[in-house]
């Protein structure tokens, strides 16, 4: 038997390295079939897959980085410490400019610790200008990705919020290179924004900042609540809104509006009959015809552009169990959802318009505390508990604001902070300076899904 396996090894060694010879060889007189070391890699893996009986390692997990993508500081949005820290943005971004600006970072392949690339000089210099890496550190002509270089990474990742991972890769490259020139005017529109706002600050709010994806509660000018949120994807955009709370619903029926109904609900039916009964939504003939039975509709009719669309309340409810009514123009509002596991993504524009807020209960509990029986935290739990739906109308409607800050600075270190143009209205030339990293995509089958 050891004869037997001794024999088995070395004829498996001698393939081996037969197959390697014959590889190299290939790739000397045939340079052209290569097209990259990832190819090589790929056919490499399969001889390997094949002389050991097609069973390979699995690749190793990446490690998902914590989100950091909520701010720390109390002060709100709407503050003269803020308007006072982006004035002192503006002057620090206007000295760049006129000093030059930053240099561009040639795109390529992906920069990570530990490795040399001469593009890493460049990329020091730039990290130096905008204040990711301190004036003195590394050399400034080493090509080695240090840990210090991969820290100011990081800090810039942070203050962009895209993910951090420290290592450059091609959706880094597009944030990277815009200019100082091009930041200091997003700087500017994002002050008068905010300028836009300050007129007569209310004791109590709430503010969404959508292209942040965060929410936060303010009472007495300072930050009580920070919740992450979901909202429109660019082609269902979340509106800028000045509204009211005026009630919580608890254990809503969802309405299915009619550009949901006719975008997405219909032409999924087409394909999945079934989808109605499995996610608990009732047809009817008009806004106050009868109930349909689903099986009998041709979906292709034209009389199916009048149906109207109702969701049970449940799990399965694309509102989930607690909806924040807010009227408006644009017939929006914040609610729970469950599609929880979304609110991991670093950018989260997945709805249809309406706000998804993580941790809506706690929300809940902010909004009616001053209502009369409603001062005791986790009183919206205890409701929910019960089990049936409701509805508590505030006494003490709550002011709401829907913003679109894509620049600003912390008031308590100056720290200078952008965001991702998710609906390019910032200006053409900053439309196209954010990609998303394809391992920040979410599972196809919940961005996907029905849902506000």
């Amino acid at each position: 038997m050891k004869v037997f396996l001794s024999t088995a090894r070395y004829r498996e060694t001698f393939l081996r390295g037969a197959v390697t010879s014959a590889i190299l060889a290939f790739v000397q007189i045939c340079p052209q079939f290569v097209m990259s070391s990832q190819a090589q890699m790929t056919l490499w893996d399969q001889i390997q897959g094949s002389l050991s009986g097609g069973s390979t390692e699995p690749a190793p997990v990446r490690k998902k980085e914590p989100l950091q993508d909520l701010r720390p500081d109390s002060t709100p949005w709407r503050s003269d410490a803020m308007i006072n820290a982006i004035s002192g943005a503006i002057e620090r971004y206007q000295s760049i400019v006129d000093s030059g600006g930053w240099p561009v970072v040639p795109p390529g392949r992906m920069m990570r610790s530990g490795e040399d690339d001469p593009r890493v000089p460049i990329l020091r210099k730039r990290l130096r200008i905008s204040g990711d890496m301190p004036a003195k550190g590394s050399y400034y002509d080493s090509e080695t990705f240090d840990s210090e270089l991969e820290e100011g990474v990081k800090r810039f990742q942070r203050r962009h919020g895209i993910r951090i991972t420290g290592r450059i890769e091609q959706s880094v490259y597009p944030v990277l290179n815009t200019t100082a020139a091009e930041r200091l005017a997003q700087l500017k529109i994002n002050l008068q924004r905010v300028q836009a706002l300050m007129h007569g600050i209310e004791d109590r709010y709430v503010l969404v900042n959508v292209p942040a994806f965060q929410l936060e509660a303010v009472d007495k000018y300072e930050v009580q609540l920070r919740h992450r949120v979901i909202v429109g994807r660019p082609q269902r955009q979340t509106p800028d809104v000045r509204a009211m709370i005026k009630a919580l619903n608890f254990f809503p029926y969802w309405r299915v509006p009619d550009s949901v109904a006719t975008l997405d609900l219909v032409p999924r039916l087409k394909q999945e009959p079934g989808y109605l009964a499995d996610e608990g939504i009732r047809v009817y003939n008009g806004v106050n015809g009868p109930e349909l039975n689903p099986a009998t509709v041709d979906w292709s009719a034209p009389q199916v552009a009048s149906y109207k669309f109702k969701q049970d309340p449940g799990d399965k409810n694309a509102l989930g169990l607690l909806r924040i009514d807010m009227s408006n123009e644009f017939g929006v509002y914040m609610h729970d959802t469950p599609m929880k596991n979304l609110f991991d993504q670093q950018s989260r524009p997945f709805s249809a318009g309406c706000v998804r807020v993580q941790n809506v209960f706690d929300l809940g509990d902010w909004i009616a505390h001053n209502e009369p029986g409603w001062d005791q935290p986790g009183r919206v739990r205890d409701t929910l508990a019960v089990g049936q739906p409701m509805e508590l109308k505030l006494l003490h409607p709550i002011p709401v604001y829907f913003a679109y800050f894509t620049a600003w600075a912390e008031p308590s270190n100056g720290r200078v902070e952008f965001r991702p143009d998710i609906y390019g209205r910032d200006g053409a030339a900053l439309q196209t300076a954010y990609q998303r990293d394809n391992d920040d995509a979410p599972p196809a089958t919940a961005a996907a899904a029905l849902a506000p």
